[in-house]
């Protein structure tokens, strides 16, 4: 899938540069184009040399050379596809923020072709907050991040923060490319996040649902080619960014309301929305204030969303829930399928380690209405995304 593509690789300043010429090597074998783009601080550990060496193409450096000005725009416009390898602390920082100071941040800002990242640092810099957050920007302007590997670093410490190597760097933009858009013409509707139930201005009931999972998933059907609205609650996450539709909401009511405006026109419902089972009778117009008394709510039952679009759901039509669940996991998943009309439910456990609200994987099984089951093991939740629609589309279509 590689031949005759056309392949722009970034290089930034670190010591796993040196694995660069090996990458142009596998790519060029594969039958690509490649040109190199590299940081000045870059060059300190690779020779660009070897890289214009392997790749048959000088390698650029500098915004202008020899009263020659390296057309940063053409050569963004021209890539299928852009790697970042290795990518550094400091440059992943200044794609975050569009930090435009040197010829390959110019390139990355011109660029209209998919943009994939290999990071590379110690361990102490990929664990840092500010290194997640700057990725989590990334990944919310579409680009795509390849794990890091865990092993000896620079530093001398074993750990986190090895760039992959050049071989699975190859087999991962080898997939991406020859990856299906298996779900281009369909409509898919996907909730995400909370909802908060109000008490009074100030308060609400609600849940720790932070909305990964269901960004997760619209983000993954956005790339398999769907068309994506995202019914958003009021979560920690942020919203994505791209061609996806976004509603946000607050509570269970305004989620069901658009809900039922999208669904009846749409292919495919997710709903991973972690919505609020009880809102207050009487919310206060006023804020309550703290009294030498109890204080006593009434809470109603919050629409039941799920139920409610299994009712209207058409032949079809594919409608998937999840199941959140702390016992008799299956039993209750099972339940749930059945009871909502759901043609699959997403069963995650909080018993199971590396699951759960606000962290960035976890551990799923899916149940369809034939009795059919697949377990999987604990992901990262784009991968599990990846799981969930692949099941949903080799069984339903």
């Amino acid at each position: 899938m590689l031949k005759g593509k056309k392949i722009l690789l970034g290089v930034s300043g670190s010591i796993a540069a040196y694995k660069t010429p090996h990458l142009v090597r596998l790519l060029t074998k594969k039958g690509a184009e490649v040109r190199v783009v590299m940081t000045p601080a870059a060059s300190q550990f690779v020779s660009p040399l070897a890289l214009a060496t392997v790749s048959k193409y000088p390698v650029l450096i500098a915004l202008a050379e020899n009263d020659q000005w390296s057309n940063h725009v053409q050569l963004g416009r021209w890539a299928d596809y852009m790697i970042m390898a290795p990518l550094s602390c400091n440059t992943l920082a200044k794609m975050a923020h569009g930090i435009c100071d040197n010829l390959l941040m110019a390139v990355y800002l011109s660029a209209t072709c998919p943009v994939v990242v290999a990071p590379a640092m110690d361990e102490d810099m990929w664990l840092h907050s500010s290194t997640s957050r700057n990725l989590q920007t990334l990944e919310s302007y579409g680009n795509h991040i390849i794990p890091v590997e865990h092993g000896e670093l620079a530093s001398g410490l074993i750990g986190a923060g090895r760039m992959a190597e050049p071989e699975k760097i190859l087999d991962w933009v080898d997939h991406k490319l020859n990856q299906q858009q298996y779900l281009t013409g369909k409509k898919v509707l996907i909730t995400a996040g909370p909802t908060h139930e109000p008490l009074d201005p100030v308060r609400f009931i609600g849940n720790r649902s932070s909305g990964k999972m269901g960004i997760a998933l619209a983000k993954a059907c956005e790339a398999l080619g769907a068309d994506v609205t995202l019914v958003l609650g009021p979560g920690t996450e942020k919203a994505p960014s791209g061609a996806i539709r976004l509603i946000p909401v607050q509570t269970a009511q305004e989620m069901l309301d658009a809900c039922m405006d999208k669904f009846p026109t749409y292919d495919i419902a997710i709903m991973a929305a972690a919505v609020a089972d009880y809102t207050p009778e009487n919310p206060s117009v006023q804020k309550i204030k703290k009294t030498e008394s109890d204080l006593s709510l009434k809470l109603v039952r919050t629409p039941d969303i799920l139920h409610t679009l299994g009712k209207m759901k058409k032949e079809n039509q594919c409608l998937v829930g999840f199941a959140l669940e702390t016992e008799k996991e299956k039993e209750h998943a099972l339940d749930k399928l059945v009871r909502k009309n759901a043609d699959f439910i997403v069963l995650n456990s909080l018993n199971e380690p590396g699951a759960g609200f606000g962290i960035d994987t976890n551990k799923i099984s899916i149940f369809d209405r034939h009795e059919n089951e697949w377990h999987f093991e604990t992901k990262s939740k784009q991968e599990v995304a990846h799981d969930i629609l692949q099941v949903v589309y080799a069984s339903k279509y």
